[in-house]
């Protein structure tokens, strides 16, 4: 609709003011002309695997897809099939027991439970506490719902993990919730016990639920870590997790939230009037891949990313970056050098010389300004040659 022919005394809702559009929903629009007119941009951006799903989860979907009696409304709380799976799958792989009947509450993706958790503890004006860097949508979903951010520091120098101690001499008055990600978005610093044990114990002194979003525990990672393994955790945190990344599922949009009963019961108040459950054929599928063999993990989490992995150190050293060879997850985080003013010098003109797209770190945060990130979501030749373009022209 052109400007003047907006509807006269109609303007959007003032939380709008708040927040952008998503970074990356505006810049591939840019990707798009750039292909459009002919530049065939190669995209380390997004980390959205390429990679399908186990042949057993296809053939449930298909199977389940075909009956005449699986189309109708599902329960918002999730098949018993899907929540059975989900809990076994935390016991297989966290050892972590889950009542699958009230600790557990499946999601159509993290995304959605970050707004369904936000209105079932935070109300407008409260603190949130947010990671920087970390995740966008953990500050602007957090805005949009009225709630007070309130940053937290994570640092290089800190392997990205949270600083206790700074923690302790903020002024947390208020503060409801607590988003934590580890293994960690977009720096790729891994799980650690103690982490997660310092976590449980200050949301236990604060009276602050914390909120660990763990999709990426089993990217390039050989010892997956649940938040929930740390006794007596379920009564003050909750921990998300996603089939996006971990089952190559992220157009599926499925997720799960689990915690304690009391827990599920309020985000499932508000859930049950937002949305419906997902589709039969998705839930029984999903509950399908949830019994993949380690083989099929050790094949597609691990041994496809590693070999991507080192073409996208190759990638950083070219661009004479820095990065910590430790990292996990399907993400490269690496800081520019100080030859460039700021990260979008480099990654602009990557873009528009090389015609490969990465990732400016200060997305995520002020933390992130001089950094990038690079997905390993791309075939192995797409990475090579987004390699070669880069050596010859940057």
């Amino acid at each position: 609709m052109k400007q003047e022919d907006r509807p006269v005394n109609i303007v959007p809702a003032e939380r709008l003011s708040l927040v952008q559009e998503y970074y990356f929903s505006r810049k591939l629009k840019e990707v798009a002309r750039l292909n459009a007119e002919g530049r065939d941009i190669i995209s380390l951006a997004i980390g959205s695997p390429d990679m399908p799903p186990s042949e057993e989860t296809i053939d449930t979907l298909c199977q389940v897809a075909r009956r005449h009696d699986t189309h109708g409304y599902q329960p918002t709380m999730g098949t018993p099939e899907l929540r059975q799976a989900m809990a076994s799958f935390y016991k297989r792989w966290y050892d972590v027991n889950l009542d699958p009947a009230t600790e557990i509450l499946p999601l159509i993706g993290s995304k959605e439970g970050i707004l369904h958790v936000t209105l079932a503890f935070v109300n407008p004006g409260d603190g949130v506490l947010v990671p920087n860097p970390g995740y966008p949508t953990y500050t602007s979903l957090s805005k949009i719902l009225g709630a007070r951010i309130v940053n937290y520091n994570l640092r290089e120098d800190n392997a990205w993990q949270p600083d206790f101690d700074e923690l302790e001499q903020m002024d947390l008055e208020g503060v409801k919730l607590m988003w934590t990600n580890y293994p960690n978005m977009p720096t790729g610093g891994d799980a650690r016990m103690e982490t997660y044990e310092r976590l449980v114990d200050f949301a236990k002194r604060k009276g602050i639920v914390v909120v660990n979003d763990n999709p990426y525990s089993f990217i390039l990672n050989k010892e997956p870590k649940s938040l929930l393994q740390v006794e007596g955790a379920k009564d003050h945190c909750i921990e998300f997790n996603s089939m996006s990344k971990s089952h190559n599922m992220p157009g599926w949009r499925v997720g799960l939230c689990a915690t304690n009963a009391t827990f599920i019961s309020w985000i499932l108040k508000v859930k049950s009037n937002i949305d419906s459950g997902t589709f039969r054929g998705i839930q029984l599928a999903a509950a399908q891949a949830y019994a993949n063999d380690g083989e099929w993990h050790q094949e597609y989490n691990r041994n496809i990313y590693a070999r991507r992995r080192a073409i996208a150190e190759d990638i950083m050293r070219t661009l004479q970056c820095t990065f910590d060879p430790r990292q996990v997850g399907m993400f490269l985080w690496g800081k520019i050098p100080d030859t460039y003013d700021d990260v979008e010098q480099l990654t602009e003109r990557v873009l528009h010389e090389a015609r490969v797209f990465i990732t400016p770190g200060f997305i995520f945060g002020s933390n992130g300004k001089r950094y990038i990130r690079i997905s390993l979501c791309a075939k192995e030749e797409k990475m090579r040659e987004a390699l070669e373009r880069i050596r010859t022209t940057i």
